[in-house]
């Protein structure tokens, strides 16, 4: 298995992409993981205007680190070993650069099922990646 970057926000389609890379990892025995989750940019003015720059980072990084629970545990059961990272920035702009940055040879996350129409009208974090990366990236529905 190929070093693989796995960005988790905590929904059940990010879930079963973990599920996928356990079962990779299973079959080879081998690979290096990173565990992702990225909080985006802070925009409410009200949070802002009651708030320091540092208690807003602070709480997204508590919020971050929540998201990544249930995929440590699963890892944690299945003895995969993986590093973490909370991002703070644009989410599929963060991604991508994250799995540069770590040297990464892919991308696996999940995805809702939307059909590429409904994911160009409403936007998509996957689809921007899938855009955005010049590394392969695997959906897991």
């Amino acid at each position: 298995m190929l070093k693989t970057l796995l960005p988790i926000d905590g929904s059940e389609a990010s879930l079963r992409a973990v599920e996928y890379v356990i079962r990779l990892y299973n079959s080879c025995q081998n690979g290096q993981i990173v565990l992702i989750n990225v909080q985006p940019p802070v925009d409410s003015w009200e949070l802002k205007s009651h708030l320091r720059p540092a208690e807003i980072e602070a709480m997204q990084e508590t919020r971050g680190g929540d998201a990544l629970v249930s995929a440590r545990e699963m890892l944690d059961r299945a003895h995969v070993p993986y590093e973490t990272a909370v991002l703070l920035g644009k989410v599929a702009e963060s991604i991508v650069a994250c799995a540069q940055e770590n040297a990464c040879e892919q991308i696996i996350m999940g995805n809702k099922g939307e059909s590429f129409l409904e994911e160009a009208v409403t936007g998509s974090v996957a689809h921007d990646v899938l855009r955005l990366s010049p590394l392969p990236v695997t959906y897991v529905k």
